[in-house]
């Protein structure tokens, strides 16, 4: 296996306005995270995508850029299959449990999380995992550029976005207290599909090796949080 990718996670200076403003006053500060590693059963859209992460005491935050082609987005439930849709996913393992929280946002806002650990599959998707209760769920700030709906599909081109602000106090049920400490690391990666589109393709931050499979915590990469003079 290759060496974990490395991502600094900057500390917001301003609170994320959710417009989708790579150059605005809080995001022009982040590093970009490409999602370029496409695998091999990819078609030939291949959508250049980024995503960049800022962290405060209370929050992680991500922002989504994506420019894409043929964009559909169906699924408009907590918890429906919305990786089948023009999608991006954000896996996040906080600690050293085995246990990581995934997170799938079609490009209408719709979103699935969960708490998996054993992600070995079995008819019930999973060996080991939980569907975040929806009341904690709905304290994620989900903003989007599409409408809820995109059918039929748009063969575009055309840009979109997908920004999320993350409150740390959703994880702690399911793993305990959480909190980004400057100089220390989680682990995870970022993705970007659309299974069930005319032009379906599969990139990741991180790459994943052969296997066609995101949940494989063991190629997660690191996300180190920055030090800064507030430390």
């Amino acid at each position: 296996m290759m060496s974990r990718p490395l991502y600094y996670v900057r500390r917001a200076t301003v609170e994320p306005e959710h417009r989708g403003e790579r150059q605005g006053a809080a995001w022009r500060a982040a590093d970009t995270m490409p999602i370029a590693c496409f695998h091999p059963r990819s078609t030939s859209h291949r959508p250049p995508t980024e995503a960049a992460l800022l962290y405060d005491a209370s929050h992680l935050h991500a922002l989504f850029l994506v420019k894409d082609r043929y964009v559909r987005s169906v699924h408009t439930a907590y918890d429906s299959d919305t990786y089948k849709d023009s999608c991006v996913e954000l896996f996040l393992q906080p600690t050293a449990q085995p246990g990581y929280f995934a997170l799938e946002v079609n490009c209408g806002g719709a979103f699935s999380l969960r708490y998996i650990e054993d992600p070995t599959r079995t008819a019930d998707r999973f060996a080991k995992w939980t569907c975040v209760d929806p009341a904690l769920a709905r304290g994620l700030r989900v903003t989007h550029s599409m409408p809820d709906v995109v059918d039929p599909e748009q063969a575009g081109p055309l840009d979109w976005w997908v920004e999320v602000s993350w409150p740390l106090a959703i994880m702690q049920p399911y793993c305990g207290e959480v909190r980004p400490v400057a100089g220390h690391a989680w682990h995870g990666n970022a993705f970007k599909c659309g299974d069930e589109t005319s032009h379906p393709h599969w990139a990741s931050w991180a790459p994943i090796g052969e296997a066609l499979n995101f949940h494989q915590p063991s190629w997660f990469g690191e996300l180190r949080f920055e030090l800064s003079s507030q430390d």
